[in-house]
């Protein structure tokens, strides 16, 4: 399996961050449950500009 640098919660589509009490909480929709934005899970789903990251890094090299 190869490394992918922008393999993480925080740029998929179902991660949802929000302020609640002071803190910042970290959720993922589509396992409904908290997260954090480093984890990386199989079911990660890039959003759209991360998309176009990685074209651009692809075709770069």
């Amino acid at each position: 399996m190869t490394s992918n640098r922008f393999h993480a919660c925080a740029t998929c589509v179902n991660f949802q961050a929000e302020k609640l009490e002071g803190k910042m909480k970290y959720h993922c929709l589509r396992l409904g449950y908290e997260t954090k934005s480093h984890y990386q899970f199989a079911c990660w789903d890039p959003k759209e500009h991360v998309k176009k990251l990685m074209v651009q890094k692809q075709t770069k090299e």
